[in-house]
Parts: structure tokens; sequence; C-alpha cells
């Protein structure tokens, strides 16, 4: 744990706590329908040509029930048509490579995955997807699911900060301004950048390349029905094209994380210097950052939204430790047969950023629902593996995915407060608002439901012979794989052990229902709720009130996630990642 790592963790906390309140205070003018901005003179033309092109009005707002549908529907329109695009890839223009359709499974998985803001991938783009695909079907997938969970969180906070109404606002409103006013620009800047950095944007035919050795590889070859190792010599490589910087860039923003190449973020064309690596973690960690400073200004306590973002910081701060800690040791087990560790665990990691930038991008894209890696997990040793997997075991609310990271936490939130309240005898008060039975059983279902889809997924996985055949490994990291998957895309974080083959109908098949639940089964009991605390009339906040914010309040929220996540989570964990841990420390073989 060198100094230079400290000083970045130094300076990416400071850079971060510096663009909060800034973002923060834009997202209340582009989430406010009569919010003014300075985009407005050149965007607002094209935002009232998009109300008139789907019909919406402006000024018309919606009940929960209302907004759920318009989300359910949308989406629902969304992953049609992206399934529909890539079942007939292989007729469509901007396919230079001439790859044929996708398979039904692989596209079921990809359109789920996509429109959930998961991005999950069984597949490898530059292999699989043409231009058009990762432009149209996918790309704007990225803009408009993080759209949507920017909207749902900007409804519960409205019937947070409302009184005796129905209303939460219009989804098309709020999608749409989301899109023009914040998602569009920044990456319209951000791509620049990138390609400022040496990430690549055309659209030419891949490159081939001719090497300086050629070389032989043995590759299976059918003759007369059978099948023979056939030795072949390789002279040439083809180099994959594309526009990936204007996918990376809402790629991260937007915490989607599904890359253009295989490779995802330690792919030199996605991720090119330590300054676009720098960039891209911050990038993926902002919005959820400033979302906290615009929810504290919507219910007017500002107190409040920063004790979320110490809560958040906190469990942040400790994920980055622990990981960082664990990869810097190394193997000890290489470390006994007198191989040096002092760079610590390099297996799976690119050399341009080494262990600690390695260890902070997993952290946060985990903490986020992001995904997007620039390190292969399945390296990682137990305990730094057990990072990520346990940041998604909280629900990915440490900052979070876009939207549902807030909304996330304040389910939590409401979970903490009704827990204090009953130890203290007293009706939960959340900003002056009882929280009753109807808040708390949705709160509830929205945690329970997601979290039990993925164990009950798993457990069948690991009796079931094609859930077996997936792993890339036997013993506990093989269910560490398992579990891993199914946790990911619950959680709508698509990041991977990549250990694991899931590209099989079963796996498409379970793991892209396991993501339309973990999005959809959350959202609407938030909106349920959302609109239940709309109706309510806030109470002067007394001297018996519950306070909101301070210390007592952080370590309560914090305490809550963790314990949450522990229980639900720890007995899988046991049979993973802890009992490989000590395998690794005191068995003299692993399986």
């Amino acid at each position: 744990m060198h100094a230079m790592g400290w000083i970045q963790l130094a300076v990416f906390t400071v850079v971060l706590l510096a663009v909060t309140k800034p973002l923060g205070l834009y997202l209340v003018r582009v989430l406010d329908p009569e919010g003014r901005t300075y985009l407005e003179p050149v965007l607002k033309p094209v935002e009232r040509l998009v109300y008139t092109c789907i019909g919406a009005e402006r000024t018309r707002e919606q009940d929960w029930k209302g907004y759920a549908a318009s989300v359910i529907v949308f989406s629902l329109i969304g992953a049609l048509f992206t399934y529909a695009l890539l079942r007939l890839q292989q007729f469509l223009p901007l396919n230079p490579q001439h790859f044929g359709a996708v398979s039904p499974d692989l596209s079921f998985n990809t359109a789920s995955s996509f429109t959930t803001n998961t991005n999950w991938q069984n597949y490898g783009g530059e292999t699989t997807m043409s231009y058009l695909s990762q432009m149209v079907a996918l790309a704007s997938h990225n803009f408009f699911s993080a759209a949507i969970g920017i909207s749902v969180a900007a409804a519960l906070v409205r019937g947070i900060a409302r009184q005796k109404t129905k209303l939460l606002g219009n989804f098309w409103v709020d999608l749409t301004r989301v899109c023009l006013y914040l998602l569009l620009p920044i990456c319209l800047v951000y791509a620049v950048f990138l390609v400022s950095q040496g990430a690549i944007q055309n659209f030419k035919p891949y490159a081939t390349a001719h090497v300086v050795d050629p070389y032989s590889v043995q590759i299976p070859e059918k003759t007369a029905g059978k099948t023979a190792m056939v030795k072949k010599e390789i002279a040439t490589q083809s180099i994959a094209m594309g526009p990936v910087a204007s996918q990376e860039a809402i790629k991260d923003l937007g915490t989607n994380g599904g890359g253009f190449m295989n490779a995802n973020s330690a792919h030199p064309y996605e991720n090119p210097t330590p300054l676009s690596n720098f960039i891209e973690m911050l990038s993926i960690v902002a919005i959820g950052s400033g979302l906290t400073y615009y929810l504290g200004r919507m219910v007017g306590n500002q107190k409040h939204g920063w004790s979320l973002w110490s809560a958040m910081f906190i469990l942040f701060l400790a994920g980055v430790m622990i990981c960082w800690w664990s990869e810097s040791r190394g193997n000890p087990r290489l470390t006994a047969l007198g191989v040096s560790s002092h760079q610590g665990n390099m297996e799976g990691k690119e050399a341009r950023f080494g262990v600690f930038n390695s260890a902070l991008f997993a952290t946060v894209t985990t903490d986020t629902s992001c995904g997007a890696v620039n390190s292969m997990f399945d390296s990682y040793l137990p305990i730094g593996g057990l990072v990520p997997l346990f940041n998604m075991h909280m629900g990915c609310n440490v900052f979070g995915g876009v939207g549902s990271g807030l909304y996330g936490m304040l389910i939590f939130v409401v979970l903490a407060i009704f827990l204090a309240g009953l130890m203290i005898g007293r009706t939960p008060e959340y900003l002056g608002k009882k929280l009753e039975s109807y808040d708390v059983k949705v709160s509830v279902l929205a945690i329970l439901i997601p979290s039990a889809l993925a164990l009950g997924f798993t457990a069948l996985a690991c009796v079931t012979k094609w859930g077996l055949a997936g792993r890339g490994n036997f013993g506990p990291h093989g269910f560490s794989e398992i579990l891993y998957a199914f946790t990911s895309c619950i959680n709508n974080n698509g990041s991977a052990f990549a250990g694991l083959n899931g590209n099989t109908p079963p796996y498409n098949t379970t793991l892209g229902l396991t993501m339309l639940v973990g999005r959809y089964f959350v959202m609407v009991p938030v909106l349920a709720l959302a609109g239940n605390l709309a109706q309510k009339k806030a109470v002067p906040v007394s001297s018996g009130s519950m306070p909101v914010s301070g210390v007592t309040f952080t370590l309560l929220i914090i305490g809550t996630l963790v314990i949450i996540g522990a229980l639900t989570f720890f007995p899988a964990v046991s049979l993973g990642p802890i009992v490989e841990h000590f395998l690794m420390v005191n068995s003299t073989k692993l399986f």
C-alpha cells in the first residue's frame, strides 16, 4: 500500500466532493419542468419537439400508478426493439464484419440486460455485435435506462417533499429533460476527451495486422464426421475498430458498464491512459453523489443529504481499503514457493494501472450498479473478490446506479427509521411524515424479492448440470462465480467474476429473468412508497422526532445496510470467498 496510492485516493476524494454540490444544483434545475439551464436556448426547441412527437403534456403530472405504467411500457417497447434488432442484425447496415444474427436466448438476455441498466454481457462485443447494434440497440439503452433511474429517484424525492397530493411528476418530461440537459451534453464533451486520450471513434472495417513472428495453434476440425485437432499457422491478427468513445462515455456516466470490447475498461481503446482511468472512475460515481445533494435541497434539509453522502463514502472507503490491502499482500502460496509478490497480486490486472487503481475501480463499479471493469475479478484473492461481491449484497447503494442508488438507499433509510422506532417505542417519522405499515411493507418487498430470487437461482444452478458446466473453477471459487453472476444481475450491476460461461440457454434465460425482477420489482415498490408518502401531511419536527442527520443517523444507516446484507447473504458467502480464504492460507491443496 504505497504512498502514490494514498495520494490518488485523496485526490479522488477531493474531486468527488468538489463536483457533488454543483452537480446537485444542476440536477435541481434539470428535474424541474420549469427549471432553466444554460443549454435551454439551444435545446428548448428540441424538448418541445420531443413532447409533440410522443404526445406528452409538460404540465400534466401522474400519480404513482401512471408513472410506473409509463416506465414499464417504455422499457418493454425498448426491450422488444432491441431483441428484434439483434435477431435481424445480419440484414441491417453498419455491419462491416458481416456478423450473423444473435441467438434467441442471448438476444433475450442482452435485451433484458441493457433495458434494465445491467449491461451484463454473455458475449464478446467486438466479435458479436455490429456497429448498428452497438450504437442503436445498446448505447441508446445506456441513455434511456440511466434516465429512467434518475426519473424514478426524482419521483420518490417529490413524494417525500410534497404533501397531500397524489402527483409525482411526469415520467415523459423527466426522461426527456434528463437525456437532453444532463446525459447528452456531458457525454458529448466526455467522448471528445476520450478521443483526445487515444480512444477510437470510427466506422471502419476491422484492420488486419501481420504479426512479426507467426505461430501455430491447434484447432478442432471436422473430417468425415469426426473431429480432430489440426495445426494452423497464425500470421495475421484482426484489430477491432468502431465507435468506441461515444459508447464508453455513457457506459460510465450512466453506470451502465457494458463495454464495446470484451476486455471492457482494461482495453486500451476504451481506457487509454491513467487520466482516462481516473475520469472514468469519477464519472461512475459523480451523478450518484450529486443526487444526495439534490435530495437535501428538495426536502429542505441539506444536512440530511450530506449525512447520506457520508454514510455512502464511509462504506466506499472501507471497501477500497480492504480490497487494496488484500491485493497488495499478494498470494501467500506463491510467497511460500519463493515467488516474489512485492507488487501484490497482479494476476488479471492491467500493468498500466496496477493494484491500487484496480482495487479502486473494482470498488467504484460495484458500489454503483455500473459493472465496468479494468481488471478481472476471477483472479482476485478471496478477500479482494469478497469486496465487490459484498458491495452488491448491499444493493449497489453506495452512491449506486444513477437514480437507483438514491432510491435504493432511501428504502434502507425507511427500514432504519422503522427499526429505530421499534427500539425506542415511538412511531417512526421521516422528515415529519409518519411511516406506517404500508411504507414498511413495500420497502421490505423491494429488498426481499430480489434477494430471494438471486439466492434461489444460485442454488438451482449449483445442483443442475447446466449450472455446474458453466464454472471455470471447482470448489468454493466455482461457487463464487455462480453466486456472483446472479448477485450481479439481480442488482443490475453487470460485472462478472469472468470465469463463468453464461452463454448457454439456461443461464441466458435465468440471468435475463433475474435482471428484470431486480429492476422492476424494486422500481414499482419505490414508486408505491413515493405515492403513499406524497399523500401524507408533514407534522412539525419536535424534540421527540428522530434526527435524520448527524453521526448517529449516519451510523444507523451504515449498520442497517451492512447487517441486512450480511444476514441475507452471509451463509452463501461463507461457502465461497470466506472458505476459499481459509483454504488458501491454511491448507496445502486447493480444490
